[in-house]
């Protein structure tokens, strides 16, 4: 049998589901929660937002350079099932745009009824009564009419450079002279300073919104005084936002990459949305001008840009409408510990975000930066908070004199300028800061503190999955890990001096790290199982992660099924694995959980007879993940900490509520509760389970960090 599955070909194309198809199958997963009637109607509103985001750089990116790979005319094909950039980026057009008229049944037909049931109006400005008139008039010209500026298009003034995702209203005017053109081109910009949504007075105790381009709509004539207004219809451009880097030749990455982000919110475009309705010469103007093809249009029944509702469900009040509170508990490892370090000393620590707090991170940096043993601290930082605390404990101990060493990732897709700020307020405190390798994100999560005790220097560790983020932190399923393990410590002290010098990485004692050995190492324990594996006693492989995209390792898991390993994936997002092919993934099954928490850690499990190991990594099994970033992996090597991982995973695994399972047609089916059998929500449940881990330990005293 093995030396069958050595030679057996997994290259076949149709072993594969194209990347961005996948994609696109996660968000309708998302799209399915705004469905779910069992969901809340704010939180369902909520996803309805994330969905339009998600969508947003789906073709910011992805289409974007499917796009370009098109125009480049280099015949480009995808070298999993082997689709062309054409046949790739049709598809993605297509199914993107019945996926947007999905989206806005959910809105028209399903949430906009319910709100009203709840006594929450969008109307239309002809549907309000005199008095609302009235007040949005006057509204108007106090507080909207000042910021507006109306654009008239012709041949003195050409079309200008709209930004990227902003939303504008096409007026068609009436020329009034027969001489003239047939007719007139104008714009207004929807002011994005402004709210998107406007509440308005209600006599009869409920609460009725009107959207701001639809009051802006209702006055024109105000901004075109003395025309004729035909017909106005508001529209959205989604331009080309990935950005182009040349590392090598850049004298100064952050200068470089400041003048990229400019450029961003001019590339070209990829989308054009329009009111279903528009008139045929404004929509004409914009295809002409913006050289976009009729089958990048999109018709909109309905609000342009639905990420309005983030801003909307945030508003005070409808608590009832809302998730019950979860709020994050205090982590059952630091139960009775009074001291950061000295709980570190004591045991290996694994905190579960959100479920517990985040707050111990913070506490542990700031601790650090207090503390006058401790002599030095190095993290890594890919997206933070927006006043993040962390980097404030960061710039304070680098005042107090303390080495701090920090690697900002400038190149965090879409929150560059967010780092670029964060990086220049480090440096001003005294911080070494540093941009990583070249041509490489670095994406590993790790912090290094070295103190000064007794007669010896030890260092306090911490590895994650997560961002340092406190915000996300709350909706995040991460994991953190501290230890003052000796051989880690060595081995992150190693990764650091690679990042910020010219040393090279020695033989590490647990960690891999990408792109050196990442990728090995996860093929030597899926080629271990295999070899240990046997019909009587198969090997076990669980794997959980964001997307699943690297042909190899698809290829190793494909290997692992045929000689018999059981194989369960938890896959939040992509996959172009195909479960359940015969003779090649048939013990594979793929799992996706898509709910109140947002499934981002990484955790990794091989099991052979009585052998468990369990690693934790921020890293996916995507190609930039495995080859173009610094990545970290680590082994728990503390047998509790395994055991409590390894029953996270099993309670996933049974999930009946949120839990899809991939089919080999690429379609998603929920998975439901058998007869009889108990509903169980992996995110209720794992908060539960951490209440009870705090009751059976609540005889210890808890300090609050």
């Amino acid at each position: 049998m093995g030396l069958e599955n050595e030679t057996k070909d997994f290259d076949h194309p149709s072993y594969y589901i194209n990347r961005e198809l996948s994609w696109l199958s996660f968000n309708e997963r998302v799209l399915e929660e705004a469905r779910d009637e069992k969901n809340p109607l704010f939180e369902r509103l909520k996803f309805l937002a994330i969905t339009a985001s998600n969508l947003d750089e789906f073709f910011m990116v992805r289409i974007a350079g499917l796009k370009d790979q098109v125009k480049s005319g280099r015949n480009i094909i995808d070298n999993k099932t082997r689709m062309s950039a054409r046949e790739q980026w049709e598809a993605a057009l297509e199914r993107s745009k019945i996926f947007m008229g999905e989206m806005m049944s959910a809105w028209n037909d399903q949430l906009l009824p319910l709100l009203a049931q709840e006594g929450i109006l969008f109307l239309k400005f002809k549907e309000l009564n005199k008095d609302q008139k009235a007040y949005l008039s006057d509204l108007f010209d106090r507080l909207i009419y000042p910021v507006l500026t109306p654009m008239a298009v012709d041949a003195s003034r050409p079309f200008p450079m709209l930004l990227n995702r902003s939303l504008n209203l096409a007026i068609l005017i009436d020329p009034e002279e027969a001489e003239k053109e047939k007719h007139l081109f104008a714009f207004v910009q929807v002011p994005s300073v402004l709210p998107r949504f406007i509440e308005v007075p209600n006599q009869e105790g409920k609460r009725t919104y009107i959207l701001l381009e639809e009051l802006i709509r209702n006055h024109l004539t105000d901004l075109f005084r003395g025309k004729k207004i035909l017909s106005a219809g508001s529209f959205r451009i989604t331009r080309n936002a990935d950005l182009t880097l040349n590392e090598e030749g850049a004298e100064d990455l952050l200068e470089e990459i400041e003048k990229e982000l400019k450029k961003r919110k001019m590339g070209a475009a990829v989308r054009i949305e329009v009111e279903k309705g528009m008139h045929p010469f404004l929509r004409g103007v914009l295809e002409e001008w913006e050289e976009i093809s009729p089958h990048e249009f999109v018709e909109i029944e309905g609000p342009l840009d639905l990420t309005f509702l983030y801003r909307f469900v945030g508003q005070s009040g409808f608590q009832s409408l809302r998730y019950p509170d979860l709020p994050p508990l205090p982590p059952v490892d630091l139960r009775g510990e009074q001291d950061i370090f000295e709980a570190i000393r004591n045991k290996d620590l694994l905190i579960h975000h959100p479920y517990e707090s985040f707050e111990p991170v913070i506490h542990f940096v700031r601790q650090a930066a207090q503390d006058p043993h401790v002599l030095a601290i190095k993290q890594t930082l890919y997206r933070v908070g927006g006043d993040s605390p962390i980097v404030a404990a960061l710039a304070e101990a680098a005042e107090r004199g303390k080495q701090v060493t920090v690697l900002v990732e400038l190149k965090a897709r879409f929150d560059e300028e967010k780092n670029i700020e964060w990086a220049k307020k480090l440096e001003q405190a005294g911080c070494h800061v540093i941009y990583g390798l070249v041509g490489l994100k670095t994406h590993a999560k790790m912090i290094l503190v070295v103190r000064q005790e007794r007669d010896r220097l030890r260092r306090y560790v911490h590895l994650g999955t997560g961002n340092y983020n406190e915000n996300t932190a709350k909706i995040y399923s991460d994991l953190s890990l501290f230890t003052v393990n000796e051989a880690i410590g060595e081995d992150v002290s190693s990764i650091f001096n690679q990042l910020s010098g010219y040393s090279s990485l020695p033989e590490l004692h647990h960690l891999s790290v990408a792109p050196t050995g990442l990728r090995e190492t996860f093929i030597a324990n899926i080629e271990e199982v295999i070899s240990h594996s046997t019909p009587e006693r198969p090997g076990h492989i669980i794997a959980k992660m964001n997307s699943l995209t690297d042909k190899e390792m698809i290829k190793a898991l494909y290997r692992a099924s045929s000689c018999g390993v059981k194989i369960d994936l938890i896959i939040r997002g992509i996959c172009c694995l195909r479960p359940g092919i015969p003779g090649i993934s048939e013990n594979i099954r793929v799992f996706s959980i898509v709910g109140r928490f947002l499934e981002h850690s990484r955790v990794y499990y091989f099991q052979y007879g009585r052998r468990e190991k369990v690693f934790v990594s921020s890293a996916d099994w995507m190609t930039r993940n495995l080859d173009r970033r610094v990545e970290a992996l680590f082994p728990i090597l503390n047998p509790r900490l395994k055991k409590r991982i390894i029953q996270f995973l099993e309670i996933q695994l049974m999930d009946n509520v949120k839990r899809r399972e991939l089919m080999t047609d690429g379609t998603y089916v929920r998975v439901k509760p058998a007869e009889g059998e108990e509903p169980l929500y992996t995110h209720e449940y794992l908060y539960r389970l951490a209440e009870e881990e705090l009751r059976q330990s609540a005889r210890h005293p808890f300090r609050k960090f």
